[in-house]
């Protein structure tokens, strides 16, 4: 976070309780953040655990280093000196709970990135996960739907088929346009291609195009859902057919002013199918000339023993807390961004 916004976050004497802040241009070990803003963002906290406890969650704690890491495409991890994996989600560890008959769990613990830093990124950041099982993907919207109303004071989020999205922001059929296609509706919205792009690949032009035109026009009044992935993005989820007869990943993620807050899967149970997936992501990570990641054989195992049929979703607390404080950046609701 740059300093300049955290100062204007600071008065440069004011007091909190009994507590003289600081000014962080004269002392540069103060907070990012005014003591204020990180007394209100522990009582968002506080909310949000009485928000599971109320609901029969287990608060659960899984380890932040460890030997094996989800293979994504997308995000790249922090390696330890001496081995293993700074993780970036709970998830592995959470689901093998599941396998051995946890029921419905939450988390509250510091996800890693590298390379991730800017306005709504930082390295080191706050995740909250959770698992239900016997829930489905309308299951898990609710879920979450009723999480931001408690801790944003949001009216019912809109649900929105990613379909829909791109019908409503581009006039394209995300699931059918050729790559070609998607290209053209590029150009003509004015999308700066980036260097390197691979021109070829659908999933990269639907990214693109979601991050640049279909994401900053969502939740825009209120929370909005976005559903029912393209199939090949489905990482981590359960891939159903459409009423419209083509398939889709049941994923969905929110977002709220135009940000992405949090992310949820109809989890995938298929050990076999799972293998696959993550051997599909170290081929393209090879592809894209980076090192492939060891296989996750602990998740695989307890996939094999039996993951029950369940509904994950995880949420960016940080971000979270930025919009409900009324925050310019994740700098000005942690204490100490990228120390």
């Amino acid at each position: 976070m740059g300093r300049d916004s955290a100062m204007r976050s600071i008065a440069a004497i004011s007091q909190f309780g009994d507590v003289q802040m600081i000014d962080p241009r004269e002392h540069n070990f103060a907070p990012s953040a005014s003591l204020t803003m990180l007394e209100r963002r522990g009582t968002l906290l506080r909310t949000l655990r009485e928000f599971f406890f109320e609901r029969g969650f287990v608060e659960v704690e899984t380890p932040l280093v460890a030997p094996e890491i989800i293979p994504e495409l997308h995000i790249e991890p922090m390696r330890v000196e001496g081995g293993g994996y700074l993780q970036a989600s709970p998830e592995l560890h959470m689901k093998r709970l599941l396998a051995a008959g946890a029921q419905a769990i939450f988390q509250v613990t510091r996800s890693f990135r590298a390379g991730e830093r800017g306005q709504l990124h930082n390295p080191e950041f706050t995740i909250v996960e959770w698992y239900r099982v016997g829930d489905d993907l309308h299951a898990g919207m609710d879920l979450l739907d009723a999480l931001a109303q408690t801790l944003l004071g949001t009216p019912l989020a809109a649900r929105t088929t990613y379909a829909e999205a791109f019908v409503r922001t581009l006039g394209i059929s995300a699931h059918s346009a050729s790559p070609q296609e998607l290209a053209n509706v590029a150009q003509e919205a004015g999308v700066a291609v980036p260097s390197g792009f691979d021109e070829s690949d659908r999933d990269e032009w639907l990214n693109l195009l979601l991050a640049t035109r279909v994401e900053p026009q969502l939740g825009v009044d209120r929370p909005e859902i976005l559903y029912h992935y393209p199939a090949s993005q489905s990482s981590l989820a359960k891939v159903v057919r459409s009423p419209l007869g083509y398939e889709v990943a049941e994923r969905f993620e929110m977002y709220y002013r135009g940000v992405e807050l949090a992310n949820g899967f109809h989890e995938l149970t298929d050990a076999v199918e799972q293998r696959r997936r993550f051997e599909e992501v170290n081929a393209a990570r090879l592809k894209d000339g980076r090192r492939p990641l060891p296989m996750p054989e602990s998740l695989l195992a307890a996939m094999e023993h039996g993951l029950p049929d369940c509904t994950g979703c995880s949420l960016g607390f940080d971000r979270l807390v930025t919009l409900a404080l009324g925050g310019t950046e994740i700098g000005d609701v942690m204490a100490f961004p990228g120390d």
